[in-house]
């Protein structure tokens, strides 16, 4: 068996449109994948809710339901654009919704989160990311008149992209290696991480780090055991 995972499509921004994505994903099955994980940000801006639902969220939904009916694993890592999707009208679509996601292929066990949330450091973001997400954010989103609560995701997409442009801009290789040290004590082997948008690889003490590159740069879907890259 073999690992598709896929970071930062940022469908519908960068990423364009969902056409080449859902090529590949319809790919999956044929190249030996048995699992696929969303590491976070498939698309732009993605709010749990159907009121939100635009033809490219449609359209990669009903993709990855063809995949789960094919028996393949579905799992989602929630990104700092994704606002309530293992809670909302999503959350069925995926056997596993969370902000981390734990997988061993190849004797190699993975954890695998999107990885915003590591820089201590970035207290703005971190303020912004963790109002964004609350109950009160919830409730707006989901009862506001849908042009005022468009409004607010827009408003709250534009801090967060701000706040954290400062720490995205050089990728914090001394706090990524910190948290990974303390996770892969507990028994993993690879943090494979997302959100910083361009590939990196570090050996540390427990093991190894990986940053994959995102998808809307290259349209690489990496694959983890055998047959390697997927494309």
């Amino acid at each position: 068996m073999s690992v598709a995972v896929i970071a930062d499509a940022h469908l519908g921004g960068p990423g364009g449109s969902a056409t080449t994505l859902i090529e590949q994903l319809r790919g999956l099955r044929g190249q030996g994948c048995r699992h696929l994980v969303l590491l976070g940000d498939l698309f732009h801006v993605w709010v749990g809710a159907k009121r939100y639902e635009t033809p490219e969220v449609k359209a990669v939904v009903a993709v990855l339901m063809e995949l789960r009916q094919q028996g393949i694993r579905v799992d989602y890592v929630e990104g700092n654009r994704d606002f309530f999707i293992g809670e909302g009208s999503y959350a069925g679509l995926f056997d596993h919704v969370a902000t981390e996601i734990h997988f061993t292929v190849g004797g190699r066990r993975y954890l695998a989160m999107h990885g915003d949330g590591l820089n201590d450091r970035d207290y703005l973001y971190r303020f912004w990311n963790r109002l964004s997400k609350s109950a009160v954010s919830r409730f707006c989103m989901l009862h506001l008149p849908r042009a005022m609560a468009s409004w607010l995701v827009g408003v709250t997409e534009r801090q967060l992209a701000k706040t954290n442009f400062k720490h995205k801009s050089t990728i914090p290789e001394a706090v990524i290696r910190d948290y990974a040290e303390q996770r892969l004590q507990e028994g993993f082997d690879v943090l494979l991480l997302g959100h910083y948008h361009e590939p990196r690889q570090w050996q540390v003490a427990n093991g190894e780090i990986v940053v994959l590159d995102a998808w809307f740069r290259g349209h690489r879907v990496e694959c983890f055991g055998e047959g390697g890259e997927l494309t």
